[in-house]
């Protein structure tokens, strides 16, 4: 090892005593719920967009109880923007199984938490250490970083056998005692100081025995893999309103693309929707594109008219323009609605 295990951890908790993160809003009136909303609000998103949207979501459902009981559209209405939506679905689901199973107590095991919808090893760890107190080991994208750069680990951090390494490791530096100080303490360096570009070496508690500093490599570890090239994928997007100005949106299915969300109407083709309207009167906007993690989607809106008499179908639904931008709908499509568009 670099250095001791107990000099690892008695530097680390240094650290945190004199530059801690210790006044974000997770970090007040802690409680295993408000530890778990955030560790899943701050997977693939920065905690300064989280910020906002965690106390708005708090605000309205401050409770296991309440979140169980809320309708998974009212969910999806206060996580619109936030992406990955599979986060909000788990969140409700786990929720109900909560209220339903556990009376409304979050279970304080690393397997049984593991055991819930969105749930992984390190955030059970993150539940237990920051919202318990208890025995709890976390490996985040920013403790991975530092104990890549701090044992040189010269290997892909996506391999199992890298994984292995990085746990076992991290399972030993984690303490019995102050695990909620050591574990925030890991994630608030690897945010503020072991960052990806440019990290603050000479700020850094392990600087004297990182060996990738040492080395002068830290700017080249994690080893970055190779990205593919993300397919490009074209869709039309129906801006349709009646008589009254109102929108149109249709329900998702569950699975697929916004999965459970309201969205504007899809076609693949200008041919099938002009069939599926059976009119050739419209209006095409400015294309834009949205990026996905695999894809790019690029999204020509396209303006119809539709009267008072049109069918709905069973997963449609008119509403104001106001109604609609307060459903849970995808940041592409509250992007056109929220554009001066409409008469």
């Amino acid at each position: 090892m670099i250095i001791t295990v107990k000099q690892f951890q008695k530097k680390i908790l240094t650290w945190f005593e004199h530059h801690g993160r210790k006044e974000l809003p997770w970090q007040k009136d802690i409680t295993p719920y408000r530890v778990w909303i955030s560790e899943i609000m701050l997977q693939q998103t920065q905690v300064s967009t989280v910020i906002d949207y965690f106390n708005r979501f708090i605000e309205r459902f401050p409770t296991i109880e309440i979140l169980a009981s809320s309708s998974l559209d009212e969910v999806f209405a206060y996580w619109a923007g936030l992406g990955y939506y599979a986060r909000a679905r788990n969140l409700h689901r786990t929720a109900q199984w909560i209220h339903q199973h556990n009376q409304d107590q979050f279970p304080d095991a690393q397997e049984a938490l593991e055991q819930l919808p969105g749930i992984g090893r390190s955030t059970a760890g993150a539940i237990l250490s920051l919202g318990m107190k208890k025995q709890g080991v976390i490996l985040d994208g920013n403790v991975k970083r530092i104990l890549i750069r701090a044992h040189k680990i010269e290997s892909p951090s996506t391999t199992t056998s890298t994984i292995k390494q990085l746990w076992t490791l991290a399972e030993q530096y984690t303490p019995r005692h102050e695990v909620e100080k050591y574990n925030q303490a890991m994630m608030d360096i690897g945010a503020l100081i072991c960052t990806r570009t440019q990290p603050k070496c000479t700020e850094c508690p392990l600087e004297k025995h990182c060996l990738a500093h040492r080395n002068h490599c830290e700017e080249f570890l994690p080893l970055k893999t190779v990205k593919k090239k993300s397919p490009i994928k074209k869709t039309y997007m129906v801006i349709a309103q009646n008589d009254c100005h109102q929108i149109l949106l249709e329900k998702r299915p569950p699975k697929g693309i916004w999965g459970g969300l309201w969205c504007l109407p899809l076609f693949e083709t200008m041919s099938s929707l002009k069939k599926h309207y059976q009119q050739n009167k419209t209006k095409k906007l400015p294309p834009f594109r949205h990026t996905f993690t695999h894809f790019h989607l690029d999204i020509v809106p396209i303006m119809i008219a539709l009267p008072l008499s049109f069918t709905l179908e069973k997963q449609e639904r008119f509403f104001s323009l106001s109604d609609a931008l307060k459903q849970g709908i995808p940041a592409p499509i509250k992007k056109i609605l929220s554009e001066k568009i409409f008469s």
